[in-house]
């Protein structure tokens, strides 16, 4: 399975944003990584339908979009309709998983079921033949530029058995704190999307950054 570099665009430069997104479109980067934060379950507030209306204009990537939201149910059909590809909801936000799992799939596109960095891979047993990815959040979401969580390796290799035992396949998604240093240890861990927000954006030259990571990791 090739690896999947994700740039987060709460990282990038919100002044000039069509020129970070055509950074990326040129890049060796895989998907856009857009994440969508309530203020209610997540201390933060992040980017609305128009401006990823906007982003979806201008990207030649598929939108990978990250619900930070509290009932994420009732806004299902207007993120597919504006251009996710891939629709993650969050398992401690969803009272019926499985139903929102459903939805996201009928409307025909990619599902993803993320997890807080204190919930451990065992909720997902029951629905993960029913997912297309999960995110294993690295740190704790709602804001960038945050400490990568160690005991992820832990999780990534829990999550693995639990796929093989399901004689199913899931994509692993790691989100927070991902960078040269610890990404070929991710994906030798059996993680195959990569959320890379900080490192990539604070970087002097992002596109070398996001092609040197990529390269770093087939090394």
């Amino acid at each position: 399975m090739s690896i999947i570099i994700a740039p987060s665009i709460l990282a990038a430069d919100f002044s000039n944003l069509q020129k970070d997104i055509l950074m990326v479109n040129n890049s060796n980067a895989d998907w856009f990584h857009i994440d969508v934060m309530d203020g209610v379950f997540v201390p933060n507030i992040s980017f609305g339908i128009p401006v990823i209306k906007s982003i979806k204009k201008n990207a030649t990537k598929p939108l990978d979009i990250h619900l930070m939201i509290i009932d994420p149910d009732r806004y299902i059909k207007t993120f597919v309709d504006i251009g996710a590809e891939i629709l993650t909801v969050h398992y401690e936000a969803c009272n019926h998983l499985h139903r929102t799992i459903q939805k996201i799939k009928s409307l025909g596109i990619k599902a993803g079921v993320a997890i807080n960095p204190h919930t451990p891979v065992s909720v997902l047993k029951d629905i993960i033949k029913e997912i297309d990815l999960v995110c294993i959040m690295s740190v704790n979401p709602g804001f960038g530029g945050q400490s990568f969580i160690s005991r992820t390796y832990e999780k990534i290799n829990k999550l693995i058995k639990i796929v093989k035992k399901e004689k199913t396949n899931v994509l692993i998604e790691i989100d927070g704190g991902v960078n040269d240093k610890n990404s070929k240890k991710l994906i030798d861990s059996g993680a195959n999307v990569l959320v890379a927000g900080n490192f990539v954006f604070s970087s002097k030259n992002p596109k070398e950054t996001i092609n040197n990571l990529k390269q770093n990791i087939y090394n």
